[in-house]
């Protein structure tokens, strides 16, 4: 397959320059169509997905990644609807706010604009293909998504979808620009082309990431590791506290949302550990205990340090009982990646003094982690979830793909 990524990047630039110009109803026209191709052309994609699928197991991709990678006809619907719920969002290009006459006499205000040309670096999940295409579009910036091997024949399926909606509106195809080889060399030579990409953002495991943000000549906004936490305090209700857990923990393990540990603080212990050993029993998930924790589980393994900074993807979780509020919070300071936390308290004073002191992207007082993502908190879908505090934090949707110009309107006026 021969082509040249500095060409795509290049042609992508120049279709940047016609989405800038875009009215919000020909952009919402064209992702109404994205989503209406997503269900007519369900067949073809669900068929390009099953032979990723195969060979993933064929390469021994462990239970979380195929996770990831698998779609179906329920799935396919649901990405349509976000791309629909997209759509219905009010489009943040061309709004001014704060407009303030200066001393000077000279009004000023800031215009939200297009970020330009996006890049999208990521794995496993073909899902990223549209929710990153549709949200990129809506914002006026034009995209370049580079997924991962194991997701080939998917991606360039979602790409179909995607250009034949574009052609039918007369719009760059080079505006959404899926990179049919997922050869290293090629996203190396793509993080130095910074004439033409204006933001990089990696999506995928921690050695993706590294990479990315130590080898980009781009602006890196990372989209790192979750290791998410749920606080149990002295004051929670331990039947709700269960419930966060169960469902953070179990309902779908390989997300950067799911809980990876849980700390206890050592009043409620006593009486919460036990139902939480019996839950993890059920469910079969493997626990990885302080010396504090380890009696109440049968087959627990001693948490070690690095424990405390993994993020498992699977039936599997780090447990620590601590002996105060505090303990709590220094604990976060050291081991949190800034992604989720999590705090079970029916103290109202507590539960705010949570949620000012802990500064990860998203942080909840008696919810489950798993509502940390874009669809859930409003977004319509995101691009990611920044952990990095630059230009964006947490859930990435429209408005984070853009930035802003002063805006100057005056009468003639000129500095004294």
């Amino acid at each position: 397959m021969s082509f040249s990524i500095r060409d795509m990047a290049q042609k992508a630039r120049m279709a940047s320059r016609q989405l800038a110009k875009l009215s919000a109803q020909q952009k919402n026209a064209v992702l109404h169509s994205i989503a209406d191709n997503l269900v007519s052309m369900s067949e073809q994609i669900l068929t390009a997905n099953q032979q990723d699928l195969a060979s993933g197991k064929e390469a021994g991709l462990t239970d979380a990644m195929l996770d990831r990678l698998a779609l179906n006809e329920k799935s396919l619907a649901n990405i349509a609807e976000a791309v629909r719920q997209i759509a219905a969002q009010d489009d943040p290009i061309g709004s001014i706010r704060d407009i303030r006459r200066m001393p000077s006499g000279i009004d000023v205000g800031k215009m939200r604009i297009p970020l330009g040309v996006i890049a999208m670096i990521y794995e496993s999940r073909p899902n990223v293909t549209i929710d990153a295409a549709a949200l990129c579009f809506k914002a006026g910036n034009a995209v370049v998504l580079r997924g991962g091997k194991e997701a080939l024949h998917s991606n360039l399926a979602l790409a179909e979808c995607i250009h034949q909606a574009l052609s039918t509106h007369g719009v760059d195809a080079n505006a959404v620009v899926v990179i049919p080889d997922p050869d290293r060399a090629i996203m190396n030579e793509l993080l130095t082309l910074n004439q033409f990409i204006d933001l990089v953002i990696p999506r995928g495991g921690e050695g993706l990431i590294r990479f990315v943000s130590e080898n980009s000549r781009i602006p890196v906004i990372q989209h790192f590791k979750g290791v998410c936490h749920l606080y149990v305090d002295k004051d929670a209700d331990e039947v709700k506290a269960l419930g966060l857990l169960t469902n953070g923990k179990t309902q779908r393990t390989g997300v950067c949302n799911a809980l990876e540990t849980l700390l206890v603080h050592k009043d409620i212990a006593p009486s919460f550990l036990p139902m939480a050993a019996a839950m993890f029993n059920e469910r079969k998930v493997r626990v990885h205990a302080c010396e504090k924790s380890m009696g109440y589980f049968h087959e627990a393994e001693p948490a070690t340090d690095d424990d405390w900074d993994t993020e498992y993807l699977a039936l599997e979780i780090a447990v620590r009982v601590v002996e105060d509020y505090a303990q709590a919070i220094e604990h976060l300071e050291a081991h949190s990646s800034g992604h989720t936390e999590v705090i079970a308290t029916q103290d109202y004073s507590t539960a705010q003094r949570f949620i000012r002191d802990v500064n990860s992207a998203v942080v909840m007082a008696n919810a489950s982690s798993r509502f940390s993502d874009g669809g859930e908190l409003g977004l319509g879908a995101e691009i990611g979830i920044s952990t990095s505090k630059l230009h964006a934090y947490g859930p990435m949707g429209v408005e984070s793909l853009t930035t802003e110009k002063f805006v100057v309107l005056g009468d003639g006026h000129i500095r004294q």
